[in-house]
């Protein structure tokens, strides 16, 4: 078990809580809410090890256009990249809309 953190730098406000997947073999859940700083700060727990250059490019890939000031919350077990941008773009889709 392996946990990753990351900061963004954030210009606009979160507004609400998001919440999409679920921990399950091969699969992720993202949780996103509110921030008191203006950045995005970013939790990852994993069950893989050693992977953390992979997380830090799907993040930064995901986080250089989001400017949001949030609190996310990423629980993993074997999740595939695609499938975490998928739940990162579930879970912003409300704000961005």
């Amino acid at each position: 078990m392996e946990t990753l953190n990351f900061e963004y730098e954030a210009t606009r406000p979160w507004t609400r809580r998001a919440h999409v997947g679920v921990v399950g073999s091969g699969d992720l859940e993202v949780l996103i809410e509110p921030s008191d700083k203006p950045t995005a700060q970013v939790r990852v727990r994993t069950s893989v090890d050693g992977y953390s250059q992979v997380w830090k490019a799907v993040l930064d890939r995901f986080f250089s256009p989001f400017e949001h000031a949030a609190k996310v919350e990423i629980n993993d077990f074997g999740a595939t990249p695609g499938t975490v941008t998928l739940r990162l773009e579930q879970a912003a889709e409300g704000v961005r809309a």
